[in-house]
């Protein structure tokens, strides 16, 4: 699989994307790029709650040299939009240390990208669920180092 895209990448092509129909379909072109998940992982432990749409969050964790646990995350949804949101989200918390996710911000890529003001209130909460999710799996691995 192709590395990620970066959030600043992803800044970067929404800032050249001036129609909100055109950026409706990049974020559904991120989603497309997902890696598949198994369907095993497709589980009621992984199901992210308080989503319009089905969701599943699948999270590993590794340490670094010094016990740091950093936390790997994959996701999928039945809605393109929503696997496209998923990649926005993993973009910025996937691979990353656990205190430097409970420190990123994705109220401000959000707002930075648009997407604030052009989510319908359902998926907005949507995207909170999933955070809440992965800043939850963030605080368990630092409780647990």
């Amino acid at each position: 699989m192709d590395p990620m895209t970066s959030t600043e990448d992803i800044i970067d092509d929404f800032s050249l994307i001036d129609d909100w129909e055109d950026r409706y379909r990049y974020v559904i072109e991120l989603g497309r790029e997902l890696e598949p998940l198994p369907d095993e992982a497709h589980s009621e432990a992984n199901k992210v709650r308080g989503c319009a749409s089905q969701v599943w969050l699948e999270t590993s964790r590794q340490s670094d040299d010094t016990g740091v646990p950093h936390l790997t995350f994959r996701g999928d949804s039945d809605a393109h939009i929503v696997r496209g949101l998923i990649y926005i989200i993993l973009s910025l918390y996937s691979g990353k240390s656990a205190q430097d996710i409970l420190d990123a911000d994705h109220q401000g890529l959000f707002a930075q990208l648009g997407l604030t003001e052009h989510l319908t209130p359902q998926r907005s909460n949507g995207v909170r669920a999933m955070v809440e999710r992965i800043r939850a799996d963030a605080r368990a691995a630092l409780q647990e180092a």
